[in-house]
């Protein structure tokens, strides 16, 4: 195993990706893992319910570059999650998203080249795809931080991944869903037309693992999803409970939402290579001489090849049934639905 005996970060480690990355590798051969966040409640629940010290906790914010420094000496891998992800959040304080989200990259990436991190996994959204919003926005520049950082990393890797809604994760609307369901509460739906990717905390992980294994300087990778209705997603959670599905209350769409999200741009998908269940989208890696590019003819033409966005619009479509298999993979709330 390639983590045997290696010293693993996680920015953001108290979040719920962070709590799967746990479950899947405390018990295997690796010497430790870095939580790094700036929640000591949440640590301290989590130092607690494992009790192991493989486990090491560090107390920082991807905001202040000297605290990162400080966790990061000695890591070999960072898997960095620390990010804000609540849109309507986002939209009343952007300049919130701007310190975590891109200049808290930096910072993380930063740190990591300068002390000779191995590899450094940022994760992403789909809503930094033709962002409307201004958390899209900001990981969209996330991004971008990540692959300009990437040219000139030495011998660290750095390399991202994409992906769209997980499931039951903090901020996620099911929880919210089953508790309304579970109390007689009504439904409150923004737009029941609205299409969403939909993926469990075990294919984020496995997503960022591939990434982990196979990825290059500047590269992102995407797992391909199923998507749902919000409509058919609710109805799916009404059915788990056996109630009816007619305690449905439309409430319109919150700040910044789309009504359905694009993990691989059009652009994108002309340099994008599909790997069955994965695209990898390449970086542009010409330099800013564009004049050799214009003058000797040495721009790729598959790059003006007009493909189709990848979106929750055309991906699988889960019906109610589809949905509903979906939500007995995500263990804990399954066993509550």
């Amino acid at each position: 195993m390639i983590f045997k005996d290696k010293v693993l970060m996680i920015t953001g480690g108290t979040g719920s990706f962070g709590n799967a990355v746990l479950k899947r590798f405390v018990e295997t051969n690796i010497k430790e893992i870095r939580i790094f966040s700036r929640d000591e409640k949440k640590q301290d629940y989590l130092r607690k319910k494992y009790s192991n010290e493989k486990i090491k906790f560090f107390i920082g914010d991807v905001r202040d570059r000297a605290s990162v420094d400080v966790a990061v000496r000695g890591v070999d891998y960072i898997f960095h999650a620390a990010a804000l992800k609540q849109v309507p959040s986002c939209e009343f304080f952007p300049m919130e998203a701007v310190k975590t989200n891109i200049i808290g990259t930096d910072n993380v990436v930063s740190a990591a080249i300068a002390h000779d991190v191995s590899r450094v996994i940022c994760l992403s959204t789909d809503k930094a795809v033709y962002p409307i919003n201004a958390m899209g926005t900001s990981k969209a520049l996330m991004e971008k931080v990540m692959v300009a950082a990437s040219r000139n990393s030495g011998s660290t890797v750095v390399c991202g991944t994409r992906y769209g809604n997980v499931m039951a994760s903090r901020g996620s609307v099911i929880p919210l869903f089953a508790d309304q369901v579970r109390r007689d509460l009504p439904v409150t739906i923004t737009n029941p037309k609205m299409t969403r990717f939909m993926m469990t905390l075990d294919d984020a992980v496995n997503l960022v693992l591939y990434a982990f294994n196979h990825g290059q300087n500047g590269e992102i990778f995407v797992q391909k999803s199923p998507a749902s209705t919000i409509g058919t997603l609710a109805e799916a959670i009404c059915k788990h409970y056996g109630k009816p599905t007619d305690n449905i209350n439309i409430i319109g769409t919150r700040h910044g939402e789309k009504l359905f999200e694009v993990l691989v741009s059009r652009e994108e998908m002309n340099a994008a290579d599909d790997l069955g269940e994965y695209f990898r989208i390449r970086p542009d890696d010409r330099d800013l001489n564009y004049e050799k590019y214009v003058d000797n003819g040495t721009i790729d033409n598959h790059r003006f090849i007009e493909l189709e966005e990848y979106n929750s619009h055309n991906t699988t479509r889960l019906d109610v049934n589809g949905t509903s298999a979906l939500l007995k993979k995500l263990g804990k709330l399954s066993e509550e639905l």
